[in-house]
């Protein structure tokens, strides 16, 4: 049997070598599950409109069931290599014929649309539980250095006193932040195009809120030409994605400076290192760079996805749904990816607590704990503070001194320069280069303050559980209607069905 009167003949042999045959095989492995669930939602339908009996019904969700990957292939000849044309020739095939109305007032465009909307929900699921388990590693190794000091860097120079547990307690608060935004992305797509049609809606009266329920959508997108037209959601998604991704590609940044011998504050076992074929003396980690290098493709594949969109019509079109959605399942392979990596080798990360020290230490990083303390202690107005705890670090430094080296007398001689006084100018030298007390120094809520972390730590735990619980529902409200539509079908319930007398399908 034909699929088409309008053209005669089959596809050219480039034509489907170049984009027919590819795009068959992408949705049968990507998209075919829900393209199933579609159908079968579809049946549910044509029987509560009287258009089959319970019966047919369940004899085309089974002949549905068979579909596979491995069982449909794409023959330009037979199913013009659409694997819409294929799933119908596999049922129509079948020891029971399908009723007569299978598929009447039906569109592809709806149709697929609401496959590759349901595609990337359960993608976006499934980022969102890498996403989570990223950021409790963080946290939990955060939880073991909530002590050790560690320079912290603004522009690029070693600034002031942190712990590795404050700096990793902030990529987690980060990916937390990531994980709600996703979630907030999600409940925003979650509306189902199905019953638009082409473009204008559809003549049958389609209970478009039942089947939104029944693929598990919390409602239907209002407007038809909005559910086929739009790809919106789409970029909500990339965006929502892109952003872990250059969050993460910028904490990377920093394992690979800190990892690297000029620094020597991380390092990674064997399992994660590299070597390099001229240089036998090198251990690389290129995994860092793997994570980066993905994370920049999650970012280019947002930019890609729009650009796909500028300058096309407002209307189905494949370019649209096609040619610019593969950019979003590539995104999502490439930050999963990225994610996973992620883990593994923060998990395996050895922090150097003892070479971090000894950078503190060798540094002035308590120059602003001193000027504080001028002013404080010895009541020095604040700029001139400043000016002093300046000029002592660079007459230190000029003397070969480190923070570990308090010479009293020349903060009292500088002091007196600009016409105060300091009473034990020693004592003060010490309490402001002092790397454990400069860790605990700070009193504010959100600092690197061991007690602060550790509230930020239990907060962040508190949050992870939240929005985990919330991941949960949307993942169980998808299995739920999935079971939900098998049960109906089953021939034995009749609960659902509109008498055959009712062709009109009212309710």
């Amino acid at each position: 049997m034909a699929v088409t009167g309008r053209i005669d003949g089959v596809p050219s042999e480039v034509w489907d070598e170049e984009v027919l045959a590819p795009q068959f095989a992408y949705e049968a492995e990507a998209l075919l599950p829900h393209y199933v669930s579609i159908e079968k939602v579809l049946l549910l339908e044509y029987r509560r409109m009287g258009l089959v009996d319970p019966q047919g019904a369940a004899a085309i969700a089974g002949r549905l069931d068979e579909l596979t990957p491995e069982l449909i292939r794409a023959d330009p000849r037979d199913n013009m290599s659409d694997i819409f044309f294929a799933m119908e020739r596999h049922v129509a095939r079948g020891a029971t014929a399908p009723f007569a109305a299978w598929h009447v007032d039906r569109s592809r465009n709806d149709f697929q649309a609401c496959g590759q909307l349901l595609s990337c929900r359960e993608n976006v699921r499934a980022v969102a539980g890498d996403l989570i388990a990223l950021g409790r590693t963080a946290a939990a190794r955060a939880a073991e250095l909530p002590d050790s000091p560690m320079p912290g860097y603004t522009h690029a120079q070693a600034a002031q006193t942190i712990t590795p547990a404050f700096y990793l307690s902030a990529l987690s608060e980060e990916i937390l932040g990531a994980a709600r935004r996703l979630l907030s992305a999600y409940d925003e797509i979650d509306r189902s195009p199905l019953g638009a049609g082409s473009m204008a809606g559809q003549e049958l009266p389609w209970d478009r809120e039942r089947m939104a329920g029944l693929l598990g959508f919390r409602q239907p997108q209002p407007h038809a030409l909005v559910s086929v037209a739009s790809r919106s959601w789409a970029l909500a998604v990339a965006s929502a994605l892109a952003d872990p991704a250059v969050l993460l590609s910028r904490f990377t940044t920093d394992l690979m400076t800190w990892s690297g011998a000029g620094f020597g504050f991380v390092d990674f076992p064997d399992a994660l290192a590299g070597i390099s074929a001229a240089m036998p003396q090198k251990r690389n980690f290129p995994v860092l760079e793997r994570i980066r290098g993905r994370c920049s493709h999650v970012v280019g594949c947002a930019t890609q996805l729009a650009f796909a969109q500028c300058g096309t019509p407002y209307a189905n079109s494949v370019e649209v749904s096609k040619e610019a959605g593969r950019h979003l399942q590539a995104q999502v392979a490439a930050l999963r990816s990225a994610l996973r990596l992620a883990r593994t080798a923060l998990a395996g990360a050895v922090f150097r607590t003892d070479r971090m020290r000894e950078a503190c230490e060798a540094d002035f990083l308590g120059g602003f704990t001193l000027a504080n303390l001028l002013t404080l202690e010895a009541g020095v107005p604040w700029r001139t503070a400043q000016v002093i705890a300046g000029a002592y670090v660079r007459a230190a430094v000029a003397k070969g001194l480190t923070a570990a080296d308090p010479d009293g007398p020349l903060l009292a001689a500088i002091a007196g320069e600009h016409g105060h006084r300091v009473p034990e100018p020693a004592a003060l030298l010490s309490g402001a280069f002092d790397s454990d007390r400069a860790v605990r120094v700070k009193h504010s809520a959100g600092s690197t303050h061991p007690d602060a972390v550790r509230a930020m730590l239990a907060a962040q735990e508190r949050g992870y559980r939240e929005v985990a619980g919330q991941w949960r529902l949307r993942e169980e409200a998808a299995s739920v209607a999935a079971a939900r539509v098998d049960a109906l079908l089953a021939v034995e319930e009749t609960a659902e069905r509109t008498p055959a007398s009712n062709p009109a399908g009212t309710s």
